[in-house]
C-alpha cells in the first residue's frame, strides 16, 4: 500500500497547491501595494496600519477574506 504523504500527491490543476499564504500576501503587496490591495478587497487590515503579520492573522481566521486574496493572486498569476 502506498504511503499517504503530502509530497506523494500531485495536483497539476490546482495552481494554489504548495503556495504559502505569506507568499501570496507578499506577492500581492509587491504587485498592488497596500492601498490598492485594500481598495480591491475592502479588508480593513490592508488599509489601517497594514502589516504582513496582522494581515496573515486576519486571513487565517476569516475565510471570506482569504478567498478574496486567493482570487486576486490567481488573477495576477494567470496574466
Amino acid at each position: 500500500m502506498e504511503e499517504n504523504s503530502k509530497s506523494g500527491f500531485q495536483q497539476p490543476n490546482n495552481p494554489m497547491h504548495g503556495v504559502k499564504l505569506v507568499d501570496i500576501l507578499e506577492g500581492l503587496v509587491a504587485y498592488y501595494g497596500w492601498d490598492e490591495l485594500g481598495a480591491l478587497t475592502n479588508i480593513n487590515s490592508f488599509t489601517n496600519k497594514p502589516s504582513i503579520k496582522s494581515s496573515l492573522k486576519l486571513l487565517r481566521k476569516t475565510p471570506w477574506a482569504r478567498a478574496k486574496v486567493e482570487e486576486l493572486y490567481l488573477d495576477i498569476i494567470n496574466k
